[in-house]
């Protein structure tokens, strides 16, 4: 029968090593899963930032016809599919096209839809003979009386800062084409984000 050496014990130099691969291992393993789980993050918010983009649009807000409820420089999301599958609706704020000038947008609340008779006088909007119930509107201005008839396909659209507005009393009637989508949430600032009313 051959002779065999038993093991030799461990010496101190082994043992520190043994423990240093170990903790070698450890930071390998938290390392490795840390990077695991930033790979996984970006796979997830990839796709949903793609999403995102198709589904809603970001936009500034440059002026001050919708002011007091939307100011100059807050961030707004444009969500243009709700009308493919429902009606505009009045009181809806939207974001369209200019009329005179597609090429830029303007920010407005819809008053009228095709029907509807819209008298205007001293800031008071009256709809199909009843005055509008209008809480949004802070400024109200003084004019003299004007009165539209909404054709189909069109739409009457007023600024909520009837003073500084450029809307349906300048440019008109618009066509339900220049609609690019409803807003109903403010992102920025975040004092002040949330739904819109």
């Amino acid at each position: 029968m051959p002779f065999e050496l038993p093991n030799p014990p461990p010496t101190s130099s082994d043992v520190s090593a043994s423990g240093e691969a170990k903790r070698h291992t450890k930071r390998t393993g938290r390392r490795g899963l840390l990077r695991g789980l930033i790979v996984e993050g970006l796979r997830a918010s990839i796709p949903a930032f793609v999403i995102y983009c198709l589904l809603f649009n970001l936009s500034v807000v440059r002026g001050s016809s919708m002011a007091p409820g939307i100011a100059d420089g807050d961030r707004i999301l444009i969500e243009p599919w709700s009308y493919m599958v429902d009606d505009v609706a009045r009181g809806d704020i939207i974001v369209l096209r200019y009329p005179l000038d597609p090429s830029v947008d303007y920010i407005k609340r819809v008053i009228g839809i095709a029907g509807d008779e819209i008298y205007i006088c001293n800031g008071k909007v009256w709809i199909n003979g009843e005055l509008a119930d209008e809480p949004y509107v802070a400024f109200e201005g003084i004019e003299a009386p004007s009165f539209f008839v909404v054709r189909e396909g069109f739409l009457f659209v007023l600024g909520d800062n009837r003073p500084r507005s450029s809307d349906s009393r300048e440019f008109g009637l618009v066509p339900l084409e220049n609609i690019r989508g409803r807003v109903d949430l403010r992102l920025w600032p975040p004092t002040r984000a949330g739904l819109l009313r």
